[in-house]
């Protein structure tokens, strides 16, 4: 039993197939979420060394169509145990812990249903207290506990209560104070078209409440109504197809700038009113840029496939740039590990996935927040006639980058991945025109005179990601001829 809830673990997230489709059988059941909803519970008394009756909970989700049946499962087994419901209903992951530190709503506890940017058929559960997100020790407690849950056990009468809230309503009055107050206007946005994608997730309302009040003119938006379906492309900030839908529409509008969000809002991307696109590394030179300014010196902690031409760029700001392991609770967790130990300070957390956690905002992964804070540079630097990608004008990009995702088909892949990079270091140590990079917090990084690359284990797949980058054309082709033969003899590597 306990196999089968650990199976729905994603790192901090907890992830399952909610809907029957040809390939794939339904993991995430009713009885698997009551099961996970009185999990959850007694971790959270644990926590907070008190009775469930005692707790106000917060649940909401994105536009998924397994949302409503998932929600309401969840919120009939916390009144069964006695906890007082916000019923959120439609909302992004960052405003959901929002419902643990904003007064109006003191919850102990809240849950996002969510499962990012992936497949319609996919589902799933992330967990706040007011501490943060719940680390994957959490997870995996609350999974086990889970797993001891009789599914035979008959609901206790509802002792608790539930009650509306309308959070995105409440969140859009947040971030509009918060870029009136730093712009010191009531209309800093008047005058500018500025056009959302939501990719029919949860994000449309950034165009309908947070532009329209600060005086935008959303015109050219598309997809904010929600369609758990995902019907025009990804809801995804890294997506190709996604950013180019976007970037076309800026250009066919006319707009001053685009924004594209991922299904729960904790990621986002823009585009200029040129078309082109900032996200990943752009995006995080964007916001480290408007950061520094800020707190002159401040560590930057990326993930661990940022470009040469990117640490340039942090440091000609004077920042400090920190890669470590992909994965955004990594990222967030060593801006904290950095924060605690005292002899440098950072203020931004940030992966290419368009993950960026600000000091300033409780270290949360919120991609509304992150256009908040842009849209203030937005409005000043349009009064000097310039536009937001002037401030990244010195990127050095590189000439070419690829990605490629090797399978690992031996049984135990965990295993057989760790010996592949014993052995992919030693290859580098001992092949003419390679360097092993050191310090290297993830995997193990190879340089040679085009560029370098990057082998890793993917954080959850049987799958090792390989990123290369070259400054200059075809230096990609050449690194990969250098070190193809080491993976094609491989055995256990599909390449």
């Amino acid at each position: 039993m306990l196999s089968k809830f650990l199976k729905l673990q994603n790192g901090t997230d907890i992830r399952g197939i909610a809907v029957e489709n040809d390939s794939h059988e339904v993991n995430l059941t009713d009885e698997a979420v009551r099961a996970i909803a009185m999990g959850m519970l007694k971790w959270l008394e644990g926590c907070e060394n008190n009775s469930c009756d005692k707790f106000r909970i917060a649940v909401g989700m994105d536009s998924r169509i397994s949302g409503p049946k998932i929600k309401s499962e969840i919120i009939r087994t916390f009144e069964s145990c006695g906890v007082n419901v916000i019923d959120c209903n439609m909302a992004t992951t960052p405003a959901m812990f929002m419902t643990t530190v904003m007064e109006s709503y003191s919850c102990t506890a809240a849950v996002m249903i969510t499962a990012s940017h992936l497949p319609y058929f996919h589902n799933g559960m992330k967990i706040f207290t007011k501490r943060g997100g719940a680390e994957k020790s959490d997870i995996t407690e609350i999974l086990k506990y889970a797993s001891e849950i009789d599914p035979s056990i008959e609901m206790n009468e509802i002792s608790g209560r539930t009650t509306e809230a309308n959070l995105t309503e409440d969140y859009s009055r947040f971030l509009v104070y918060k870029i009136m107050k730093d712009t010191g206007m009531s209309k800093p946005l008047e005058g500018l078209n500025i056009i959302v994608d939501a990719g029919n997730g949860a994000g449309g309302f950034f165009a309908t409440k947070v532009l329209s009040s600060l005086g935008a003119d959303y015109t050219g938006s598309q997809f904010l109504e929600p369609d758990g379906m995902f019907p025009n492309h990804a809801p995804n900030p890294e997506d190709s197809a996604a950013m180019k839908s976007l970037s076309e529409a800026v250009i066919r509008q006319g707009a001053d700038l685009g924004i594209i969000f991922d299904t729960d809002v904790d990621r986002a991307a823009i585009v200029g009113d040129d078309g082109s696109e900032i996200n990943r590394n752009s995006l995080i030179a964007l916001i480290s840029d408007i950061v520094l300014r800020e707190h002159p010196g401040s560590v930057i902690v990326t993930d661990s496939v940022t470009s040469n031409g990117l640490s340039e760029f942090i440091s000609s700001r004077g920042g400090v740039h920190h890669r470590f392991k992909r994965g955004y609770k990594n990222v967030i967790n060593e801006a904290k590990r950095i924060n605690a130990e005292g002899s440098e300070k950072s203020y931004l957390a940030i992966e290419t996935s368009g993950h960026a956690a600000l000091e300033e905002n409780y270290f949360l992964d919120d991609g509304a927040y992150l256009i908040a804070k842009i849209l203030t540079e937005v409005s000043r630097l349009n009064q000097e006639g310039r536009k937001i990608q002037s401030l990244i004008s010195d990127l050095k990009q590189s000439a070419e980058s690829m990605e490629y995702r090797i399978r690992i088909t031996a049984v135990d892949f965990a295993e057989h991945g760790k010996k592949v990079l014993r052995e992919f270091e030693a290859f580098g140590e001992n092949t003419e025109g390679l360097e092993v990079v050191f310090p290297n917090h993830e995997g193990v990084k190879l340089k040679t005179e085009d560029g370098w690359c990057l082998l890793r284990m993917s954080l959850h797949e049987p799958v090792m990601p390989l990123n290369v980058e070259s400054d200059v054309p075809g230096g990609v082709s050449r690194i990969m001829e250098i070190i193809g033969t080491f993976l094609k003899n491989n055995e256990g590597l599909e390449f």
